[in-house]
């Protein structure tokens, strides 16, 4: 068996860096091919369906705050600011300042939001059961979900809260 050696000197086998690069390498296609169905289907970007999804689980009387949708999806504030911009273009949400504190802007789903994400979960459905459930074997995918649940129970563990 060949190895890998790390600048600290410790070991690592091929095979252990190859699977993890499988496992990212899979993940980023399937991420693509999603992005890319919600985008020529749905008219929205992955990170437009994710900020909806978000506002939805938050529920229709919790808008959320600007800086924790940012949180939640990895994204600055600026970056987070130009999505949100580009969302109310499209009357999928609506800002409003935060009570008690103007500076603080929320965001919450309007009734054209709503209806969108109702109409991407359909093609995300639609495109998770062709290309994420089709190839696996109901036991493959149970084995698969089981064992991405613990590599991220122990990933949280070891980060800790990022918020």
């Amino acid at each position: 068996m060949s190895a890998v050696r790390e600048q600290d000197g410790a070991v690592v086998p091929d095979d252990l860096v190859h699977e993890f690069g499988t496992l990212l390498g899979a993940a980023e296609l399937l991420e693509r091919i999603a992005g890319r169905e919600l985008e020529r289907r749905c008219g929205i970007r992955h990170a437009m369906f994710e900020v909806l999804l978000r506002l939805s689980e938050a529920g229709a009387d919790r808008p959320c705050s600007m800086g924790g949708l940012a949180g939640e999806l990895i994204l600055t504030s600026g970056g987070m600011t130009r999505l949100v911009d580009r969302m109310e273009e499209a009357h999928l949400v609506r800002r409003t300042p935060a009570p008690g504190d103007r500076r603080r802007q929320m965001v919450e789903l309007t009734d054209a939001g709503r209806a969108k994400l109702a109409e991407a979960l359909q093609v995300h459905a639609d495109t998770l059961r062709r290309h994420f459930a089709a190839p696996l074997s109901d036991e493959q995918r149970h084995v698969l979900v089981g064992a991405l649940r613990t590599l991220g129970t122990t990933a949280r563990e070891e980060l800790g809260d990022l918020r």
